[in-house]
């Protein structure tokens, strides 16, 4: 149980650091670089401060203990949905396997985090 749980809270705390505080902290202190991922890859610019309100959300979706499940459930689909469709575009634009791979690494931590969530619900 606490092996479980101690996997589920790293992995969960990369993705929250990644996906939420991150996006968050460039948009308040270094506006000028939010749209330096998405711009290249023909994505208008609306676009990443779309995904910044919505990595947010999801990952507090995913950090709060209360939360309800179907929310949670819905949050790990739009931050799978969201790493599946940036590999995609970095596959099909820019073709750099640096960029490429990163999603599917945050993907198989995502994954992780969902796995253990569910492990730890179970018992």
């Amino acid at each position: 149980m606490k092996k479980n749980k101690i996997i589920f809270w790293i992995a969960t705390a990369i993705i929250i650091l990644w996906e939420g505080i991150m996006p968050l902290s460039t948009s308040l202190f270094m506006p000028e670089y939010v749209t330096v991922g998405t711009r290249p890859l023909g994505y208008p610019d609306y676009f990443a401060y779309t995904l910044i309100i919505f990595k947010v959300f999801g990952v507090l979706a995913i950090a709060y203990p209360k939360a309800p499940a179907k929310l949670k459930e819905w949050a790990y689909a739009g931050l799978t949905f969201n790493l599946i469709y940036a590999f995609i575009s970095h596959v099909c634009v820019d073709k750099n396997i640096g960029f490429m791979l990163m999603p599917l690494v945050f993907l198989g931590i995502l994954a992780l985090s969902y796995f253990y969530k569910d492990k730890l619900t179970s018992v």
